[in-house]
Formats: structure tokens, sequence, C-alpha cells
């Protein structure tokens, strides 16, 4: 159960177009079930396998580049285009290795997507809880934004409800962008998928 509460260490870009305007937990609900999905994979099935079906339900569930845009904060519009492509590339990578590694067993958890719901300006809040046989749950709450097309995706995670992601992760990312150049957080991120996935996460 700690290893799944360190989830809040990632998370962290597709438009969203099967959820409608009002819909803004069904791609939470997706989410939750892709997890159950590669949790109940577990190490049996192949990684690769693994991270499409998870990374489908990311890309289609997490607005990943306003999430790093926000974490990396006023020097990405500094950032010369094809280094932030690539910053969003291996952010996507380990946004997605990061929930394998942390979601790699299945023992009857469930995830309940709860009643209430929140706004915060112009943004809603979905709230979740991880249920496992033993122990209390796990509270995940999504911050939610509606886009263009009018789907809702995540733009924040909170952990028990309040522990933004984005701000734990702004101080550790501001820092290796301090000389004005992405290529030591590339190489960072780089490192902890390799970590993460034990070198079998794809390129």
């Amino acid at each position: 159960m700690m290893r799944r509460r360190s989830l809040l260490g990632a998370i962290l870009a597709l438009p969203l177009a099967a959820a409608g305007p009002t819909d803004v937990s069904a791609p939470i609900k997706r989410l939750n079930g892709a997890l159950i999905e590669v949790m109940k994979a577990g190490a049996a099935s192949p990684y690769a396998d693994r991270f499409t079906t998870l990374a489908t339900a990311i890309d289609q569930a997490f607005d990943l580049r306003a999430i790093l845009q926000t974490s990396i904060g006023p020097r990405w519009a500094s950032l010369p285009d094809v280094q932030r492509a690539e910053l969003l590339a291996v952010f996507r990578r380990f946004t997605v290795a990061t929930y394998l590694a942390n979601f790699d067993s299945f023992s009857g958890e469930r995830f309940d997507v709860l009643a209430e719901q929140r706004q915060v300006g112009s943004d809603q809040v979905v709230a979740t809880q991880l249920v496992a046989g033993s122990g209390p749950p796990v509270r995940f709450d999504y911050v939610m934004r509606q886009g263009a097309d009018g789907g809702w995706r995540v733009v924040d995670v909170l952990l028990d409800g309040s522990i933004s992601r984005v701000a734990v992760q702004r101080s550790d990312f501001r820092a290796l962008l301090a000389d004005g150049n992405a290529s030591a957080l590339i190489g960072s991120l780089q490192r902890k998928i390799a970590e993460l996935s034990g070198g079998a996460a794809p390129a």
C-alpha cells in the first residue's frame, strides 16, 4: 500500500472526444479500469503490453502538456521547440512507468469514484479512492479542466485530497532547468524510467 501511495510521484495529450461537456468523471473511470486491467495482468504479462494499455488511458485522461508546462513554469516558453517535444515525450513515458511500478499486482483492490465533487475556479475536482482488502482507503482527487472540445482532462492529482502532485514536482523540475536548458531534466526522467521499469520501458 505504501508503494501505491507513492503514485503521487507521477503524475504525471490527446483530445478526449468521447467525454461530453458534463461527463467530468468519465476519463477517471476509464483510467481506473485500465489500472485494474494491468494490475490483474501483473508481471506475467509483457511489460510492453501493459505499457500500451495504460498509456492509452493516460493519454485520454491527462493533459500532460498542461501539467508539464505548469511544473516547469515560465522557462517553458523559452525552451526550443525540439526540447519541448522531447521533454513532453519523456514525461509521458515517465508518467506511465510510474503508474505501472506502483500498480503491478492485484489482490482484490477496487477504485471508487466518490459522489462528492467540488469546483475550484473553472476546474472540477473528482474524488476517488483505492480500496484494498486491509487498511484504510487511499484518496486520490483529480483536478479536471475542460478543453475546447468539451472534454475534461486531468491537470493535477491531489493525494489525500490536498497534496498537489504539480506542486511537489515543481521545485525538482525547475532546479534541473536552472541553466535554461532541458537536457538535465530529460536525462533525469530517462534514468527514473529505466529504474522504474527495470529497463523494459519502450523508448
